[in-house]
């Protein structure tokens, strides 16, 4: 693929001071692109733009949320649209959701939605929702969510979504995956316009955290034995930075990429009945009327 001029967009990036994600902001700071990044920390947040700048990154924005709960969504949405404004822009270009969390115990944020569902799936789904007018703004926008092969092998639980009665930390985690893969398809199947390109992301076994911060014991072993046998975050970035600076939406067929090029999901993901569904829970779950999903 020709890469299209990236020094002249703008990417959010969620999870953006350490992991894949920070790798995947510094690759396209470096290219010249205008980067937006956020992390939960404050401090986290300034060191991270202070690496980036460092290196190279002349472009780069941080902005502090915690994307468990949806009152801070709207208001980095606020924020995202306030920080182009001021550079004279009403579009986005590039929307990487990548934040995520593993929790050992089922836990419930302020707003009552379990901790994994709410940052791993609604968050996503909801920061899409209020980034759409900027994106569809954009010709050739892209949304990329970071999803991973766990999906594969699970299916959505409509009768408790956030698994009350049967939890289990990385069934949790899988179902949360599945997720991601199941809004890209609904995504794009509503929003196919050829103005706007929607995937879902499989950065395969990478060596990142994210399995220790919320977990502990026998979880916490597991994922740190594991990711020993992974990849670096900047090897496991390479498709998202691939994607976010691909010139033409049709050289990218498909909904589910890794490697840098596309692989099909899994065949439950596909099923067009089970992601309306979904798509209509999350909706209730986020506040959003049916059928307004974009729109200011």
């Amino acid at each position: 693929m020709v890469d299209r001029d990236i020094s002249r967009k703008t990417a959010v990036i969620t999870g953006a001071t350490s992991g894949i994600g920070f790798a995947t902001a510094l690759a396209l700071a470096q290219k010249g692109a205008y980067v937006i990044g956020v992390g939960r920390d404050a401090g986290r947040c300034e060191a991270a733009k202070k690496r980036i700048m460092e290196a190279g990154g002349a472009k780069v924005d941080f902005l502090t949320a915690d994307l468990g709960l949806q009152k801070n969504i709207h208001a980095l949405a606020g924020n995202i649209r306030g920080l182009l404004m001021n550079r004279g822009k009403n579009s986005l270009d590039v929307l990487i959701n990548n934040a995520g969390t593993v929790c050992s115990w089922y836990t419930l944020t302020a707003e009552g939605i379990e901790t994994q569902f709410a940052v791993n799936h609604l968050a996503p789904f909801l920061l899409t929702h209020l980034l759409m007018p900027q994106l569809l703004a954009s010709p050739g926008a892209r949304v990329l969510t970071m999803s991973s092969m766990s999906h594969r092998g699970t299916r959505i639980n409509f009768k408790d979504i956030m698994l009350k009665k049967t939890y289990n930390c990385l069934a949790a985690y899988k179902h949360t995956k599945l997720c991601n893969v199941m809004f890209s398809t609904e995504l794009q199947r509503r929003f196919d316009t050829g103005k706007i390109c929607v995937i879902a992301i499989d950065p395969g076994l990478v060596r990142t955290d994210i399995g220790l911060k919320g977990t502990g014991g026998l979880i916490s072993f597991v994922w740190s034995t594991r990711a020993r046998s992974g990849v670096t975050p900047e090897e496991g970035a390479k498709t998202s930075i691939h994607l976010a600076s691909a010139a033409e939406l049709d050289m990218m067929p498909g909904v589910y990429w890794k490697d840098c090029k596309p692989l099909e999901p899994s065949r439950y993901s596909q099923r067009e009945a089970e992601a309306k569904r979904l798509w209509e829970i999350s909706e209730r779950m986020c506040g959003i009327a049916p059928d307004s999903f974009g729109k200011p």
